[in-house]
């Protein structure tokens, strides 16, 4: 009997029909694959991913009321091969959607080959390359898994059961079986070759790239040096467009590290001065060694217009200049220790000079002793 739809379901299944034409970029989202597997069954062809740009200006149409992670600005350091990918215009013709297939049985390799084992698998290997070479992929792929089960310890098993992975449009279950036969042979050329194929068409290209090189080294094939020279542009492309992000972060480390330079250099310069300041301000008050209270003459020792002319006595700068002699102002802490001392620098002119001009400052009276 024929199934009756609801005219809501069939509103529903016309819009979304609707939003497929308009953007069939939707038809790669992860949600949407059971239906691309069913258009693909049924002969339909999918287009391809859209790029980066594309992407973004889909999701911008759909999604009018962007996160607060999506607002934010992308940081400069922290750029991916991703994001280095999609500044370059690839030639992305060839490349497939991953596929999501369940491992395939590996054997168990603790097993010991007989003899009799080792003849059947040689069988079921015949078999699965007769089946190949008829097309068909499914039985070959079910014989060359019987023949591992019985020979877990052949690196060219899985290398074989790879390549028909490969033909098949299953990437991912190639390069799983080809990292199963490097790790039983590092040297399978053949695993290198079929892994190469496979990130080639997951549009991995410097991997691609490094395989396929790998195995045209240890054993030449013209099938993988054209399958090289296929993934070499975008490769290149991608290299070069690494060096000029990895080339403009260390022109950028280097301009931070010269500005931190520079400011610890002004900031050394701004300290030196403060203690330079400090310096002459404590030499000074050292040179008066208590000197304002201690002045010969006057109460206390200080003169009586002294306190007038205190303040211009310090703004002078060759007086404070003068204090800057070790010599000048152990003298003077002499003197302010005892003022009787006094005499002992009459015949220093740096000293009597400076007594001088102090007592100029501060009234001219003749400084006591004679000074």
């Amino acid at each position: 009997m024929a199934y009756k739809f609801e005219k809501q379901q069939l509103n529903q299944l016309q819009g979304f029909i609707e939003v497929c034409q308009k953007h069939p970029e939707v038809l790669h989202l992860p949600e949407l694959s059971f239906f691309s597997s069913y258009l693909k069954s049924l002969g339909a062809t999918i287009p391809p991913p859209p790029k980066p740009q594309e992407e973004s200006e889909s999701k911008s149409t759909f999604d009018e009321h962007p996160t607060e992670e999506e607002t934010k600005e992308p940081a400069e350091e922290t750029v991916g091969e991703e994001e280095i990918e999609s500044d370059i215009e690839l030639d992305n013709t060839g490349v497939i959607e991953p596929d999501n297939d369940d491992t395939q049985p590996m054997g168990d390799e603790s097993i010991e080959v007989t003899e009799e084992m080792m003849d059947e698998c040689n069988e079921k290997r015949g078999q699965a390359m007769e089946a190949f070479s008829e097309g068909n992929y499914e039985d070959a792929i079910k014989l060359l898994t019987e023949a591992i089960l019985k020979n877990p310890h052949s690196a060219v098993l899985f290398a074989k059961r790879a390549s028909i992975f490969v033909k098949m449009g299953k990437p991912n279950a190639a390069i799983r079986d080809c990292d199963k036969a490097l790790s039983l042979n590092p040297d399978q050329a053949l695993a290198y070759k079929f892994r190469g194929r496979a990130h080639r068409l997951l549009g991995d290209w410097e991997k691609a790239q490094l395989d396929l090189a790998t195995a045209c080294k240890i054993d030449f094939s013209e099938d993988a040096n054209e399958w090289l020279k296929e993934v070499l542009p975008n490769a290149k492309k991608i290299q070069d467009h690494r060096r000029k992000y990895e080339r403009r972060k260390e022109e950028k480390e280097i301009r931070e590290r010269k500005e931190r330079i520079r400011k610890a250099k002004e900031e050394r310069e701004r300290e030196y001065e403060r203690e330079k300041q400090q310096s002459g301000a404590g030499n000074a008050g050292q040179g008066f060694g208590g000197f304002p209270g201690g002045f010969p003459g006057g109460p206390g020792g200080m003169p009586p217009n002294m306190g007038a002319g205190l303040q211009t006595l310090f703004q002078d700068p060759e007086i404070l200049q003068a204090f800057q002699d070790p010599e000048v102002a152990a003298a003077f802490q002499d003197i302010s220790s005892n003022p009787a001392n006094i005499g002992k620098y009459q015949s220093n002119p740096k000293v009597a000079n400076l007594m001088k001009k102090m007592a100029e400052k501060m009234g001219g009276g003749p400084m006591p002793g004679g000074m």
